[in-house]
């Protein structure tokens, strides 16, 4: 077993960094102290090598997990830092491919828990006795992915991210019983690459949803805006240069794109030369206006992201960049090293890029954070860098105790 480090620099050094922990961290007198790894709490069960969407509900301060290895959803106290238990409620697991696996996506609403599977499945779970309420088809092929949920009109907006062409289905949900009843689908005739992660944006009264390519140039990303009611696509939000997959609502009706590609300095999609001599990578996330989808602000540094989340405890953005350029360049090495990035959502600048873990077939492309202590919980796989994560783990990230934060 690894000594339990105070610095995830220590930890983590064995594995490619796309920068040093230091070079953001102390930028200057006046930075914000920079987030290290805490701790990490192991995960029971069968080795977690697959895992998908996490969930902080700040009411109870439980953190929930879609744990695929496990066919469970995990459940870890965000305020102690100690496993509770797993719900179990019938999932498919890890088949080999994304397309049909689950659980996906989680969301929590006062004692429901929500949760997307495969075959095109959405769950409702009792949290009281961790029993299943209600189960409702979205009616496709593949899997049902990320989720957002309305608290106003009790709804749910669900996404199948691997059907051709992708889709997304409205479901009521009954405040009483949890029960869940089909609205409607929402199909995305334009989207060449999939949909990807929703938000409810109470300001405007209107789900989003990240596209990560409309039409045939991988260049054009977009964000739809849909009216809960009739489901309509109120408006389509062009991106260039992105491919939007985490979305999350930050403050002044911002929107935090996820960028999930890195485009090259050319405009093209980066892929490494080891020689050298193509473009270099420029590694970006984007804050648009959810009024009227203008482009706030696109902020380098970090960028080859999934789930992203913002944290109204410290104002700041968490993004799990899974795919941020950097890595070996050796031919044949990996080609990414995944990163924490930390945006300052009021400043509109990067704070700091941690370095996390991807061990195959798991990546640290999920993200969730405690408002009440801003502590960032990433899940690994199965892995012997970090310490205690030999049968998987979720990473804690977070300012040491007697830093102040800002």
């Amino acid at each position: 077993m690894l000594p339990r480090p105070s610095n995830v620099c220590a930890v983590l050094g064995a594995v490619s960094l796309a920068m040093s922990c230091a070079a953001l961290a102390d930028d200057s007198e006046h930075s914000a102290p920079a987030f290290k790894l805490l701790t990490t709490i192991p995960v029971p069960g069968v080795q977690m090598k697959s895992f998908d969407i996490s969930w902080v509900d700040a009411d109870t301060q439980l953190y929930y997990l879609a744990d695929r290895s496990n066919r469970a959803v995990d459940v870890v106290d965000a305020k102690r830092h100690v496993f509770v238990r797993q719900i179990l409620g019938g999932f498919t697991g890890f088949s080999g491919s994304n397309d049909t696996s689950g659980p996906n996506g989680v969301v929590v609403s006062g004692h429901w828990l929500f949760v997307t599977d495969y075959p095109s499945r959405v769950f409702t779970i009792d949290l009281r006795n961790d029993t299943v309420a209600s189960i409702a088809s979205t009616g496709g092929v593949n899997r049902a992915d990320e989720l957002a949920y309305d608290p106003e009109d009790s709804l749910i907006l669900a996404v199948n991210n691997a059907d051709e062409p992708p889709f997304a289905t409205l479901l009521d949900v009954d405040r009483n019983t949890g029960a869940l009843t089909v609205r409607q689908r929402i199909t995305f005739a334009d989207a060449t690459n999939g949909a990807e992660q929703p938000v409810w944006n109470p300001g405007t009264g209107r789900f989003y949803i990240s596209i990560p390519q409309v039409g045939a140039n991988p260049q054009d990303g977009a964000v739809k805006r849909i009216h809960p009611q009739t489901g309509a696509v109120e408006a389509t939000y062009p991106v260039k240069f992105c491919q939007p997959a985490g979305l999350t609502l930050g403050p002044n009706q911002e929107l935090l794109l996820g960028c999930s590609v890195a485009f090259d300095t050319a405009g093209n999609t980066w892929t490494r030369d080891s020689a050298g001599l193509a473009p270099t990578a420029k590694p970006e996330s984007v804050i648009m206006d959810a009024r009227n989808g203008n482009i706030d602000k696109r902020i380098q540094g970090v960028g080859g992201n999934d789930e992203v989340w913002y944290n109204p405890g410290d104002g700041r953005y968490y993004l799990a960049a899974r795919n941020q350029p950097g890595g070996s360049s050796t031919p044949g090495k990996e080609n990414f090293s995944p990163v924490l990035g930390i945006i300052d959502a009021k400043k509109m600048t990067l704070d700091q890029v941690v370095p996390t873990v991807n061990q195959p077939p798991g990546s640290a492309h999920s993200v969730a954070v405690n408002p009440h202590n801003n502590h960032a919980f990433v899940p690994f796989a199965a892995n012997n860098v970090a310490p205690e994560c030999n049968n998987g783990c979720i990473a804690v990230f977070g300012v040491p105790s007697g830093q102040s934060g800002d």
